[in-house]
């Protein structure tokens, strides 16, 4: 029976990020979830790299063919693209990206996979996963060394010990798969597992509604629970091609939809898309020739031209003109700098993360703030991407806004020194330190219980908040000490 998907694509930047770091694509032969790390400097970059990589194998041409060859090698190839980028702009240095992705080929299934984003199949009203988290406390899990519930609520639980990085050996787990008809899969960020129970993501699932009306209850549910990461879902329901209507356009969503800098290639469009796009093009071909062409057009009325004006006129003229440039300059400045006095933001004093009271500025050598408090957390302390946003100042129109950015700092410099103190590298993707009422999962092909909705290992990396700590990666191979936590 030839089988054929039908499937959506969702992504939203979530309830506290500025930007989309998570890139989907989901097409006719291919699904993919990148979730990007690396906070401003390069996250975003790193996920729409992978898709600009993968994105050809979804064609035609490459059914029938090794399906696990062709996704490994592309997989290698965007990790490359990874490294030449971060060696053309050493800023992007400790950029990365998760990558889970499906190609289809027929009813054979390759799925490629590293990081913590994940792959369910949900058959049979079972939701089974299909992927396994490269994590820390996944890792410890394996070995015995923690229980699942220890797991949840790790300190280290933010920790990956695989993802793309643009070094060598960076190589997803490739596994083959038969695909049977009323297969349905999901694969998503942790955006969503972090934050949904998966006893409801499996009820949603159940529903069986299409798979953009699905994907767009799962995100929903997300942002309801307050995520704070980026979320992007993919639903791609395996149907009878004879029977069965299915989308041939490509869904292209976060980072990938949007990302058009430092090198990465745009992604091809549909067809319908690139006629327009030429139609669009010839159009404004046809307005430069135009603007080329002599203008015949009769010209514009022009005002009758007057006697020359008494010099004594003119003078009170422009002495009134003055006049009236200099008060409405004055009344200006003075309400800007009343305005000015209203406002708070971030930055630094003496190394330390300070709040002061106005704006950034100075008028001559009259500066226009003052620090109003200055706390213990070191700028040093904190990750790369909250170092660059201090430097750069973070702008608040009331005190209480800036105390509590001042309190995320506080909780993130701590948790750095943390995972400085065992070898990891920080990053700017935190955990929540908040806890979640538990959820049981389903003893199905190897699925285990669970606290907060989140299955075994899960590698929770919300965004920048008031309750969150950093990313880091952990070695792979990690030991643990007598108190029973890692040591190196």
């Amino acid at each position: 029976m030839p089988i054929a998907f039908n499937y959506a694509a969702r992504s939203d930047v979530g309830m506290v990020r500025q930007n989309n770091q998570d890139s989907g694509y989901a097409g006719p032969h291919l699904l993919v979830v990148a979730d990007g790390m690396g906070g401003h400097a390069g996250g975003d970059l790193a996920s729409a790299t992978v898709i600009a990589e993968l994105f050809e194998l979804d064609d035609d041409a490459y059914a029938g063919g090794e399906t696990a060859t062709l996704l490994t090698e592309r997989i290698a190839r965007a990790n490359a693209e990874l490294g030449r980028l971060i060696t053309d702009d050493p800023k992007l240095a400790g950029m990365g990206t998760t990558v889970t992705a499906i190609l289809r080929s027929r009813g054979n299934l390759a799925l490629a996979h590293i990081g913590d984003s994940r792959a369910y199949l949900f058959r049979d009203d079972e939701l089974i996963p299909i992927t396994r988290d490269h994590s820390f406390v996944q890792t410890l899990v394996d070995e015995g060394r923690i229980t699942e519930e220890e797991a949840a609520t790790h300190p280290h639980r933010s920790f990956v010990t695989r993802v793309l990085t643009g070094h060598e050996g960076d190589d997803p787990d490739v596994v083959v798969r038969k695909a049977r008809v009323g297969d349905r899969y999901l694969l998503c960020s942790d955006g969503l597992t972090g934050f949904v129970a998966i006893d409801t993501i499996r009820e949603v699932l159940a529903a069986r509604e299409e798979p953009g009306v699905t994907a767009d209850r799962l995100v929903q549910l997300s942002l309801r629970a307050g995520a704070p990461d980026n979320v992007t879902v993919v639903i791609a329901d395996a149907v009878d091609s004879t029977t069965t209507s299915t989308p041939t356009q490509p869904q292209i969503v976060g980072a990938a939809a949007v990302r058009r800098r430092k090198g990465t290639r745009p992604i091809p469009i549909t067809p319908a898309q690139k006629a327009a796009a030429l139609a669009a093009k010839v159009a404004r071909d046809a307005d430069g020739d135009a603007d080329d062409e002599e203008d015949d057009s009769p010209e514009p009325l022009r005002l009758a031209e007057q006697g020359p004006r008494s010099p004594i006129r003119s003078m009170f003229i422009i002495i009134g003109a003055l006049v009236l440039f200099v008060i409405a300059a004055i009344g200006g400045s003075v309400a800007a700098y009343s305005w000015s006095q209203q406002q708070y933001y971030v930055g630094a004093f003496d190394g330390n993360v300070t709040i002061y009271k106005g704006v950034p500025y100075h008028v001559f050598s009259y500066e226009l703030s003052r620090p109003t408090y200055i706390s213990e957390v070191k700028v040093a302390d904190l990750p790369p991407f909250q170092r660059t946003r201090i430097a750069e100042n973070v702008s608040f129109d009331n005190r209480p806004a800036a105390q509590r950015l001042v309190e995320n700092l506080r909780e993130q410099a701590a948790e750095c020194r943390r995972v400085r103190a065992i070898g990891g590298v920080c990053y700017d993707e935190p955990q929540p330190t908040t806890t979640r009422t538990p959820a049981t999962v389903s003893q199905t092909t190897g699925s285990t219980a669970s606290t907060t909705g989140v299955p075994t290992g899960t590698s929770t990396r919300p965004s920048t908040t008031s309750t969150l700590g950093p990313r880091a990666t952990a070695p792979s191979t990690p030991t643990v000490g007598p108190t029973g936590g890692p040591s190196r």
